[in-house]
């Protein structure tokens, strides 16, 4: 990945390591509670409101490469039943570790002339700049795999009636009475015949069913 754009020091989520200096081994631990940026989520599914607070530990180690950085981050995500399409609140614990490098080392802690020299092996890595790095690429990352997929307000959420669409967790009793499916074909043929048509049906001459028979 090529050097990251200029990082604003202003911005919650990008973090500072020149305190931990470049030994390896050195340790820093931050927390932080930083308003949740826009988008923090799986769009249209669940995910934590804009401006919610979002509370950070993270741990900076000083490695031969960079420095590595992990950390728990913790809040509320909103969302929708898929079941019963009822909002729902639930809380959110997303755990991540990743690996910012020094732009002048390898990925194997050498010192290297230029950064970027090996395109290919640059393009995994995220690069720390002026001695620091942005950790919302990591964070949303980390939110989306927390989140699920398919949220429900609860385990045995029953959803909604198929039939009109009224929410079974309010009316456990809610039920509509079937109708034999053979008989609703020729139910629904008798309904729609007018009785001058049922008069016309039994007033046929005699003698004519004798002679379709011959």
């Amino acid at each position: 990945m090529a050097l990251n754009a200029r990082l604003d020091h202003r911005n919650p989520l990008v973090f500072d390591t020149h305190e931990l200096g470049r030994r390896p081994g050195a340790l820093q631990r931050l927390n932080r509670t930083v308003d949740a940026p826009q988008d923090l989520g799986i769009a249209g599914v669940v995910g934590v409101p804009e401006g919610a607070p979002v509370e950070l530990e993270l741990r900076l180690e000083s490695v031969m490469e960079g420095v590595l950085v992990t950390g728990t981050a913790r809040a509320k995500a909103e969302g929708e039943c898929v079941r019963c399409l009822e909002p729902l609140e639930l809380e959110l614990q997303a755990d991540f570790q990743e690996l910012f490098s020094y732009p002048d080392v390898d990925d194997r802690g050498r010192v290297i002339a230029e950064p970027g020299d090996d395109a290919e092996d640059d393009e995994d890595r995220i690069f720390l700049e002026d001695g620091m790095f942005d950790l919302e690429p990591v964070l949303r990352d980390a939110v989306v795999l927390a989140l699920p997929m398919q949220p429900v307000c609860q385990e045995d959420c029953p959803g909604l009636c198929s039939a009109c669409g009224a929410r079974l967790a309010d009316d456990p009793d809610h039920h509509h009475d079937a109708v034999d499916i053979r008989w609703a074909a020729l139910q629904g043929l008798a309904d729609t015949m007018s009785d001058g048509e049922k008069d016309e049906m039994s007033g046929a001459e005699p003698g004519v069913d004798e002679k379709q028979e011959k």
